[in-house]
């Protein structure tokens, strides 16, 4: 391969620039004294003593026993750590048999939710529709949104964390 004089002086100042900015992280890099660690960032998850309290919602799609255990199950932990915590499981697809009479078979874990936690249960109205579900075969206390992709999406924009409920 043929250089002309214009790529040799490109490529030796792409040397240049690789040598002189490796000479630059090593020279942070010699700093730190031996054996010691990086700098640890002053960013911190929460306190243990006084957790703030957060606003979650959980995205349940799934029919699967197991992730509605596991949304049941994080509801009294969240609540554990901070019983101001605001939680709301919004489902839809075929989340919404968590929460239908006849399909469920954890109709005593979601109205314990309800009841002991700062926890909605939210369906979409579209699935309801598309699954040929009426809000009266729904258990008690759950509410009925227009969309539930439309109140994950409101949610997050109020600030509220997101889970996808999945495993």
């Amino acid at each position: 391969m043929a250089f002309d004089g214009r790529g040799e002086n490109r490529m030796r100042q792409s040397v240049r620039l690789l040598m002189l900015s490796g000479g630059v992280a090593l020279s942070l890099f010699a700093q730190q004294p031996a054996g010691s660690k990086p700098p640890v960032p002053a960013v911190r998850a929460q306190s243990s003593s006084s957790p703030k309290p957060y606003k979650v919602v959980f995205d349940l799609t799934s029919a699967d026993p197991l992730d509605q255990q596991a949304v049941l199950r994080w509801i009294k932990e969240v609540s554990a750590v901070n019983p101001k915590n605001e939680m709301e499981v919004v489902m839809y697809g075929r989340g919404l048999d968590l929460v239908v009479s006849g399909k469920t078979t954890m109709a005593a874990g979601v109205a314990e939710a309800i009841a002991a936690a700062h926890a909605t249960f939210s369906v979409c109205a579209i699935a309801m529709k598309n699954q040929k579900v009426d809000a009266s075969q729904l258990l008690a206390n759950v509410q009925v949104v227009p969309d539930g992709i439309g109140e994950l999406v409101a949610k997050q924009r109020a600030g509220w964390g997101y889970i996808k409920v999945g495993h």
